[in-house]
Order: C-alpha cells, then structure tokens, then sequence
C-alpha cells in the first residue's frame, strides 16, 4: 500500500471517530427545559405522587421523557453524588459534607421544598388500640416494649410487630433521627422491601404496627381527602403524655398543615442542572400552580398552595 493511501485510509478514520466523539459530546445534554429525555431517582415513599407529576408533565410536553427509578432514599443521594441522575426526590436535605464533595467536581447542588408530609402508623382493623403518644411509639422502635401487654395491660395481642418499607428508606431514617433522636433502633424490626407489601402485613396480622407515608394510605375513591384505605386502622397520635380521643390526631391534610399532627416531614427536590434542561423544567412544574395542585389532591401538604381546613375530629 502506497503511502499516500494510508495516509487518506487515517485521515478517514480519524475523521470518523472524531466525529463520532463530537457527536456523543453533543448528544451527551441534548434536552431541553420541556425536551429530551432524562433520568431522576425518586425515594420510592413518593412514587405515587412523583409518577402522577410525570404524567400531566408528559402530557403538556409532548417532546419530553421523564425515567423515574424509584429506589430508597440512599441509592438516590448516591446516584446523585455519582453524577448518575442530576434530579432526586427525597425527605433528606444534603449534608455539609456532601454538598462539598459535589463541589469538589464543580458540582453545584439546589435544594426546593416542594411539600410536607405526614408518616402514618397503621395498625390492623381488628386491633383495638390505634391511639398512642410519640412517646410511647419512641419505646416500641427502640425495643423498650416488645408486647401489647406492656402497653396496655388487658391486650389479648402477643408480640408487636414494628414493620416498615425498607432499611434504606427516608422512613426508617425519619424514624431514627425524628422519632428516636438517634437512638439506635430495635433489631427486631421488620423490614418488608415496599410500602404496599407493608399495608398488606398489617393487614393480615393483628399484632402488627406498620409505618409508611400517608399518600399510601389515602383512599384513592375519597376526592375530599378525608378518609383512608379501609384495608387497615390509621392510627391517632400525639406529644401529650398520655393519648386521648380528645388531644390525639390522624395525619389528615388540615392537620398537617396545622402541625397538630406530630410526625411530618419535608419533601426536596434536590437539583445538579447547571445548563437549565430538562431537570429544571420539571422542578419548575412541580413547584407551579399546576404541579402543587396535584400534591394538594394526594392528601399532602404543597409548598406553596392554601389547604382547605376541615374540622373531622369526630373520626377518630
């Protein structure tokens, strides 16, 4: 072979790979604020609410795909450390620490409160109990009581049985920091991998005490909010010393927003999106009229949308 032909042979080939390169460059953020496709990781507490965002965002913006993995609350922060997603969804705030290694890699992370909501405790439908104080909920998680007896001394239960999603879920977090101020929690916890498979095992056993986010619990038929699954009990709490009809609450809409009721939690979108594409696009919707009106119909309190007040004490 000449050396005029290899040398056009090269010049072809590298000018094929270059182009190549500069083509996956360039494809590499190709979306817009309302086009192309991404991915976000969403804690799988919220993916209910999360996939109806995605639905009406979809709708508007035909040209736009939104890839929710729904995951628990620490594979999301670490697919956002590792650069894998530049949006998640999460009840947990970045620490100090985090938020420098981000910056370390020129990475510059947002956070935006899009709602507050309540963790619910469910208890059985034949379980006479559902009224209890943080307190004595404080001493179940950390293994202080194990029985129903020692509750409430003429139970006819057994061994409770404290179920939750996940162990790497924002719940269990909330419950550690919020709920037992970092105590360690009691090895006798069930985990169940999900929050429907927690409903379900409350639903079968009497002994069981379950503890989920309340959009799980809604009852979906109930546009007024003001009812829940009938599948189980919802239970009432309160900081009080002890629990009454009269001072204790369920984790309806108005009594979130009045923080009567005592375990609430905020909701982020967490943000890495320094060209303003498609991540920011969708936590503009989300943070619009029309995205918080679809957090207001989930049961849960919006950032930034007024909550109707309704007086249902006597549910309880």
């Amino acid at each position: 072979m000449s050396k005029l032909i290899k040398f056009t042979t090269y010049l072809i080939v590298f000018s094929i790979l270059a182009n190549s390169c500069a083509n996956k460059k360039e494809g590499k953020h190709t979306d817009t604020m309302t086009s192309g496709v991404i991915i976000v990781a969403v804690d799988e507490t919220f993916s209910s609410l999360i996939q109806e965002e995605i639905a009406v965002f979809e709708s508007m913006y035909k040209g736009a795909g939104i890839v929710p993995r729904y995951t628990t609350e620490n594979n999301a922060i670490n697919m956002l450390l590792c650069d894998s997603v530049r949006m998640i969804v999460t009840s947990a705030r970045l620490t100090e620490k985090q938020h420098k290694f981000l910056e370390s890699k020129k990475i510059f992370a947002s956070e935006v409160k899009i709602a507050t909501e309540a963790i619910a405790l469910i208890v059985n439908k034949n379980n006479p109990d559902s009224v209890f104080t943080v307190s004595e909920i404080r001493k179940i998680i950390t293994g202080e009581i194990t029985r129903w007896n020692e509750l409430r001394k003429n139970s006819r239960l057994g061994e409770i049985k404290f179920v939750f999603d996940n162990e790497g879920s924002g719940t269990v977090r909330y419950a550690a920091d919020s709920i037992c101020g970092g105590r360690s929690l009691y090895k006798g916890l069930y985990a169940q991998g999900s929050n429907p498979k927690v409903i379900d095992y409350v639903s079968l056993d009497e002994n069981a005490i379950g503890v989920i986010g309340v959009d799980w619990i809604g009852d979906d038929r109930d546009s007024t909010n003001l009812s829940f699954s009938k599948k189980i009990s919802v239970a009432a709490l309160t900081n009080e010393a002890v629990a009454l009809k009269t001072n204790s609450y369920k984790p309806y809409q108005a009594y979130m927003a009045l923080r009567y009721y005592p375990l609430l939690r905020d909701i982020y979108i967490i943000i890495t999106d320094p060209r303003h594409g498609l991540a920011t696009g969708f936590t503009s919707f989300i943070c619009s009229d029309k995205g918080q009106r679809i957090i207001l119909r989930a049961g849960i309190v919006p950032a930034t949308q007024p909550v109707r007040i309704v007086n249902v004490r006597s549910d309880i």
